[in-house]
């Protein structure tokens, strides 16, 4: 895909990052991955992100990745497809030419693997990738890899396929400049945990469109909350945060990684099969998953989106 068809596709709806399939020995799962992502698809996302964080792409292995981008090419019909790359510079470059190759139509790249670094450092790394492949790349602002205005800046004029900035920081002033001095350059899309809880924050700073992890199991809610946020249907937002967002962010900061494993464990309580996280990640307790099942059954979710 065209970076510019790209960029009007991420900034057209919700987006979601499908969770990566794992079989009880912690193999890729590629049958049930792709009916996953089939199921996904016809819940009108505009953009589905494989093997990104909510994908364990962090656990997942170079050689990985292009499987997980083919299966989700295979399974998403018109959905544009973007993979995640990340870590040191060379290996995101690898990684991101593979999914290149892959088919995916575009990349999210990820920040650096353990390193802080100075400015100019995160543009010279931002920069190698987005000249090592054709596709449209969005930056993901978060952890160590924070971009100022300026940088974001010179990376625009450098870097024509850079399309995206995704802000997992929460600082929502540096949005409003950074929004404010790129403008329509890029498209901005809203990235911390269970966005669904910053959105109306985001939206007035200019960040429109946000990434729904719950997209995974509970698409129709995800989908409605996001109608409701866009044409200002104020008793129908607070109403869905009050009932389901709230408790299910107290549940999932109950342990440190639980918000990639309560994604799991959502498909889970619905009787689905997604196989467990991989180390260093855990899977939520027996009991937790009650308490999430109990969430889910309380709100009548499937109710409450249909209505």
């Amino acid at each position: 895909m065209d970076p510019i068809e790209l960029k009007k596709a991420v900034g057209n709806g919700l987006l979601s990052f499908p969770i990566t399939h794992f079989t009880a020995d912690l193999k890729f799962n590629e049958p049930a991955y792709r009916k996953h992502v089939e199921w996904l698809a016809g819940y009108d996302a505009s953009v589905l992100f494989a093997a990104g964080g909510t994908g364990e792409f962090f656990s997942l292995t170079p050689s990985e990745i292009p499987d997980v981008i083919r299966a989700a090419k295979a399974s998403a019909g018109t959905t544009p497809i973007v993979s995640g790359t990340g870590y040191g510079t060379a290996l995101a470059i690898e990684i991101a030419t593979a999914a290149e190759k892959a088919d995916a139509d575009g990349l999210l790249l990820l920040p650096p693997y353990l390193m802080f670094a100075e400015q100019a450092g995160l543009v010279a790394h931002v920069k190698a990738v987005c000249q090592s492949v054709g596709i449209g790349v969005i930056v993901y602002n978060r952890d160590n890899a924070v971009l100022t205005a300026d940088s974001i800046a010179r990376l625009c004029d450098e870097c024509p396929n850079l399309i995206g900035f995704k802000d997992g920081v929460g600082d929502v002033d540096k949005v409003i400049e950074i929004t404010a001095r790129i403008g329509d350059r890029l498209v901005y899309v809203g990235g911390m945990p269970t966005h669904e809880v910053y959105a109306q924050a985001y939206f007035a700073a200019g960040v429109t469109t946000y990434s729904s992890a719950v997209f995974n199991f509970v698409p129709e809610l995800a989908q409605r909350f996001y109608q409701a946020l866009r044409t200002g249907n104020q008793p129908v937002v607070d109403q869905i945060l009050k009932d389901f967002f709230f408790p299910f962010v107290a549940l999932r900061n109950r342990k440190k990684g639980y918000a990639v494993s309560i994604i799991k464990a959502g498909l889970r309580a619905l009787g689905q099969q997604p196989g467990p996280v991989r180390p260093p990640l855990t899977d939520l307790t027996a009991e937790e998953l009650k308490l999430l099942e109990r969430l889910i059954q309380v709100n009548d979710v499937a109710k409450i989106a249909a209505e």
